[in-house]
């Protein structure tokens, strides 16, 4: 599927006959699910919510659960009066799970939801079978361009707004391949996208908590699930090098390197992603 087929089907319309489940106490997430077969639970990051994972899960739901739901504090998830914490986030996870009797998940994640990702599979390890993190926020090396970068977008998001935004993001998170085959028409589809997913106000709350997450690199060495990092060899904040290093920091640990992909490789490549995604999801079921 080309970049530009991608863009033809991106979503962004909530299903109206979805239902919510619980999270913590008192709070309630959007989701949905397809498909059967072992989970995968998908983290959104802050840009994002569960409409636009459609596109770059559909060929996966097929031989797997996929669950994709709303943070709290975004979408149509509940959004109570004091913006969660990292910690808050994880137990809606785990309170996600429970209330759909999912025993393990697969944890599908992206840029900042790495940190979510890899804080689920410290706090709660008996509920993780694996980790995805694709175009992670996290590593060996190069966290303080991370908190520069992510620094400049609150700035931008606070001072000019969500379209300013935007064009902030976008040469920094997609490759250039996919900005060359788009082009202007692709930008402004995209921008149109963008606006219709979020509001200013939970953007600006979960870029401040993007600011908060913690960076070592050694918690990474007591994640004992099977991790698979996976990046563009044109992701601006990690290289490929940076890539082999971090999944070197995991018991079990490997990486890919998509080429031509940027910080978000499922954005360039869909079909590869998800094929990518399944084949590690096998070989870890196949060694259980």
């Amino acid at each position: 599927m080309s970049a530009g087929e991608v863009l033809e089907r991106l979503e962004v319309a909530y299903r109206e006959d979805a239902v919510s489940a619980r999270g913590r106490e008192g709070v309630e997430l959007y989701y949905e699910s397809t498909g059967a077969g072992p989970v995968v639970l998908t983290l959104n990051n802050f840009f994002m919510t569960t409409p636009t994972w459609r596109v770059f899960t559909d060929e996966l739901s097929v031989g797997h659960r996929v669950v994709s739901y709303d943070l709290c504090g975004h979408g149509r998830s509940s959004h109570p009066e004091k913006y969660p914490t990292w910690d808050e986030h994880v137990e809606d996870v785990v309170g996600l799970l429970d209330s759909l009797g999912i025993d393990k998940a697969y944890l599908l994640s992206t840029s900042i939801s790495t940190v979510l990702a890899r804080d689920v599979a410290l706090k709660h390890p008996d509920r993780v079978k694996g980790i995805v993190l694709a175009g992670p926020a996290l590593g060996p090396r190069g966290m303080r361009r991370h908190r520069l970068v992510q620094r400049a977008w609150l700035l931008t998001l606070e001072q000019h707004g969500m379209a300013a935004l935007y064009a902030h993001l976008y040469p920094e998170v997609f490759g250039a391949e996919m900005i060359e085959e788009l082009g202007t028409p692709g930008f402004l589809g995209l921008r149109e996208s963008f606006l219709a997913l979020s509001t200013k106000e939970d953007l600006v709350n979960g870029l401040k908590l993007a600011l908060t997450g913690e960076t070592s690199a050694e918690l990474l060495a007591r994640i004992q699930a099977p991790t698979f990092v996976v990046i563009g060899d044109d992701d601006v904040l990690l290289s490929p090098s940076g890539a082999r290093e971090l999944a070197e920091k995991f018991p079990n640990g490997r990486y890919e390197i998509m080429p031509g992909a940027g910080h978000l490789p499922f954005l360039d490549d869909a079909a590869g992603f998800q094929a990518l995604v399944a084949k590690f999801i096998d070989e870890v079921e196949t060694s259980a």
